[in-house]
C-alpha cells in the first residue's frame, strides 16, 4: 500500500528547495487539481508551453507524456497529435483522430497496447538508440524548467512496451528519477510488468497502470505482482467501459497514485465538455474530498478552445463542484 506521505515524498524526490519555498498551490477543497500533458494534444503546444499555461491557469501539478519531454530534448518524437486532425487544428485530408493513438514511444493510449499503429521498425530502433545515449542532465534541465515555475512534475507517463529492451527500461527509471519524481504512469501491457518489477524495486519507483478501456482485472493483475506497482485510474474511461470508478477508488485508493478526470458517456460513448457527459465526475471530486484522498486530480480534456480556454473551463467546474457541494 502506498501512504500518503510515501506519495508525496516519491513525488518531491530530488526538487530543488527553491522550488518547494515559491510553489504554487492549486488545491481546492482539500483536493490537490493538476493536469494531463494530453490536454496539449493536436495544439503544437511543447514543455514551455505547457509551463506557460499551467502559470496562467493556475494549475500546479502534472502527469507528462514521454512525448513531451523527449520531443524538447531534440529526440525523434512528434509532438502528440502532430499530422492528425484534432479539435484546435483540423488538417485538411487528415483522418480524424484515432481513438488510443500514441506516439512512438510506446503503447497505445487506449490500453494495453490493443490496436496500437504499426510502427516503423527503423523510427523505433533510432528513438531507442537516441533514448539511450541522451544524458540524463538534459532531463534534469526540464524538470527544473517546471520547479523554477512553481509547478510540480508529478509523474512521467512513459508506456513501457513488449519491446523495450532492459537497457532501454533502466534508462526509462533513470530519466525518470532525473525529471524530479519516482511515479510512472504506464499505458502498457501486463505482459512487460514483470520485467519492469526488479526495475521497480531497484530504484524505488512506483510504476502505475494506466489502461483505459481494460476494466479492473489487468489492474488487480498488476498490483499483486508488486508494492511498487499501482493504478493511474482515469474515471471517465472506466466508467464509459462500464465500470464504477466511484467503487474502485472505494476500495482501491491507497494504490492509486492520480485520476485522471474526464466526462464520457457511458457505452463507450463520446467524451464530452465537463458537466455534460454521464460520468459520475462531480461524485468522484467529492469523493476525494470526503475521504481525504492525498492524490492529485489530473484533468484530462481536448476541446475546440485550446488548453488555456479548455483547461480554465474544466478547473472552474471542479472548483465549482468541490465549493458549492
Amino acid at each position: 500500500m502506498f501512504s500518503r506521505r510515501q506519495l508525496g515524498r516519491l513525488a518531491l524526490a530530488g526538487l530543488p528547495l527553491v522550488g518547494r519555498l515559491r510553489a504554487l498551490d492549486s488545491t481546492i477543497a482539500g483536493v490537490r487539481m493538476g493536469c494531463q500533458s494530453a490536454c496539449f494534444t493536436f495544439s503544437g503546444i511543447g514543455i514551455d508551453g505547457i509551463v506557460k499555461t499551467m502559470t496562467d491557469v493556475g494549475l500546479a501539478e502534472i502527469d507528462v507524456m514521454s512525448e513531451h519531454v523527449e520531443n524538447y530534448l531534440g529526440g525523434p518524437v512528434p509532438l502528440p497529435g502532430t499530422g492528425r486532425a484534432g479539435p484546435q487544428r483540423p488538417v485538411p485530408g487528415a483522418p480524424p483522430p484515432s481513438p488510443g493513438a500514441r506516439g512512438p514511444g510506446g503503447a497505445a493510449r487506449g490500453g494495453a497496447g490493443r490496436g496500437a499503429f504499426v510502427r516503423d521498425p527503423a523510427a523505433r530502433e533510432a528513438l531507442r538508440q537516441w533514448r539511450l545515449g541522451v544524458s540524463l542532465d538534459r532531463y534534469r534541465e526540464v524538470g527544473k524548467k517546471f520547479t523554477d515555475a512553481g509547478l510540480k512534475f508529478y509523474s512521467l507517463n512513459l508506456s513501457f512496451a513488449d519491446d523495450f529492451t532492459d537497457e532501454e527500461i533502466e534508462k526509462g527509471f533513470q530519466m525518470t528519477m532525473a525529471l524530479g519524481t519516482k511515479i510512472i504512469t504506464a499505458s502498457s501491457p501486463v505482459s512487460v510488468f514483470p520485467r519492469l518489477k526488479p526495475f521497480a524495486e531497484k530504484h524505488n519507483v512506483i510504476v502505475a497502470l494506466h489502461n483505459h478501456t481494460t476494466g479492473p482485472d489487468e489492474f488487480l493483475k498488476v498490483m499483486a505482482m508488486s508494492e511498487k506497482f499501482g493504478v493511474n485510474l482515469d474515471v471517465g474511461h472506466f466508467f464509459a467501459t462500464g465500470f464504477d470508478p466511484l467503487a474502485f477508488m472505494k476500495e482501491h485508493h491507497a494504490r492509486i497514485t492520480n485520476i485522471h478526470v474526464k466526462d464520457r458517456n457511458k457505452n463507450f460513448g463520446a467524451e464530452m465538455p465537463f458537466g455534460e457527459g454521464q460520468t459520475p465526475l462531480r461524485e468522484a471530486l467529492l469523493m476525494v474530498k470526503k475521504e481525504k484522498y492525498d492524490f492529485p486530480v489530473c484533468i484530462e480534456y481536448v476541446g475546440p478552445g485550446g488548453p488555456a480556454v479548455e483547461l480554465s473551463k474544466c478547473l472552474q467546474y471542479c472548483k465549482d463542484a468541490l465549493t458549492f457541494a
